[in-house]
């Protein structure tokens, strides 16, 4: 009969496809993960991995018993998350998913009262993509994620807790600069920095502005301080969510921001888990905190949603990619 151990192994070699990698993440010794997956296989009869000295491959077979593996991992999560219940809330480890145009704007925020009123809890951070934090959600590799929306989330727990809008960014030299606020239809798109392609915010600035023919916009960077440092040299202008605006700026003065006038809210801040995910009180805890440190924080300039609220599901589709 194969362990719970070995389903662990198995599941380290299929996402890092390297042994002594795979390893490294399951804290035992190459020999000891290799030994465990050849005597799996023997058990089941079946060769889940090819392997020689330069590569790994997971053979077809091999393929549909990770799928399972991962479905038993994901159920053995969800009793034990049962279990800590019987426990004081945020007591335990949690994975937490959040995005880039997030992350280092709120964790500051947020880490040292979470380290404060939870010193039990070991919080694991996993900065990526929406679209690899959603499969990351449904295949159990992390319980949460703090996401933006709008995408769509059916299939999945969303509790919005702040939404927001965006500025425009430019030197203080260009005259629209002194405006309060400015329209899409005023902004020059020849001109315009945006995120590449694959981030969901350079989708929410498309939505927001209602541009559909992005043939004109040239430049793209890969973060938000990368487009501030374009702006920052002459090259262009950009847009920024509201709650990045003080952090960019802060080292900038020759820089100056202006709000985006257009209907919004123009993104909103949500914690996402897995429909059937066991630690709701957990999240009814986190959403409070993360809602009271960001009202004291009023720098932030964040506009608060009173009540938390629940999206329902209903299919599973990625709309930011």
């Amino acid at each position: 009969m194969i362990t719970i151990k070995q389903i662990n192994y198995a599941l380290a070699v299929a996402e890092t496809l390297h042994f002594k990698k795979a390893a490294e993440k399951c804290f035992v010794s190459p020999s000891t993960l290799s030994n465990a997956i050849t005597e799996m296989e023997a058990q089941l009869g079946v060769q889940i991995f090819e392997r020689n000295n330069k590569n790994v491959i997971v053979t077809k077979l091999g393929a549909l018993v990770i799928e399972k593996a991962q479905g038993i991992k994901t159920d053995i999560d969800d009793i034990n998350k049962i279990c800590e219940l019987n426990s004081e809330p945020l007591s335990s480890k949690i994975s937490l998913g959040i995005i880039p145009t997030i992350g280092p704007f709120l964790l500051p925020v947020l880490l040292p009262k979470i380290k404060k009123d939870f010193p039990n809890l070991t919080l694991n951070i996993v900065e990526a993509q929406t679209d690899v934090l959603l499969r990351k959600i449904s295949s159990g590799e992390i319980e949460l994620a703090i996401l933006a929306l709008p995408f769509e989330t059916s299939g999945f727990n969303v509790y919005k807790f702040w939404i927001e809008n965006f500025f425009w960014i430019s030197r203080k030299e260009d005259p629209r600069s002194r405006k309060k606020s400015i329209k899409a239809k005023e902004l020059d798109l020849d001109e315009l920095i945006m995120l590449e392609e694959g981030n969901c915010l350079k989708d929410h600035i498309l939505n927001a502005c209602k541009i559909k023919n992005t043939s004109k916009i040239t430049f793209n960077a890969s973060t938000l301080s990368t487009s501030i440092e374009l702006v920052k040299g002459g090259i262009g202008t950009t847009l920024v969510p509201e709650m990045a605006v003080n952090k960019l700026l802060s080292a900038n003065p020759e820089l100056a921001k202006t709000k985006l006038d257009e209907k919004g809210p123009h993104r909103e801040i949500a914690l996402v888990s897995r429909m059937n995910y066991s630690g709701e009180r957990d999240i009814n805890k986190l959403i409070h905190l993360f809602t009271k440190e960001l009202e004291d924080h009023k720098n932030l300039s964040l506009i608060h949603i009173s009540e938390p609220t629940r999206q329902e599901a209903i299919s599973y589709a990625v709309f930011c990619l």
